[in-house]
């Protein structure tokens, strides 16, 4: 159980997945928050190609 929870918190994946989840959180909670909803689509974007891009490099390496 540890050395999967070791694994999580290493992951690129997951820190990325949990930045984009703490944005749009933020900003549904906080309208104001400065960052427009395109660029916040934006940002979310990136994040999911990244870890798309992760996940296949991961992939084609073998490393779960």
């Amino acid at each position: 159980m540890m050395e999967k929870l070791k694994k999580l918190l290493a992951s690129r994946k997951f820190w990325a997945a949990l930045i984009g989840l703490v944005l749009v959180v933020l900003k549904a909670w906080q309208p104001e928050f400065p960052l427009e909803e395109e660029q916040l689509t934006g940002v979310v974007y990136v994040l999911v190609a990244y870890i798309l891009g992760t996940g296949l490099e991961d992939g084609l390496r073998g490393v779960s």
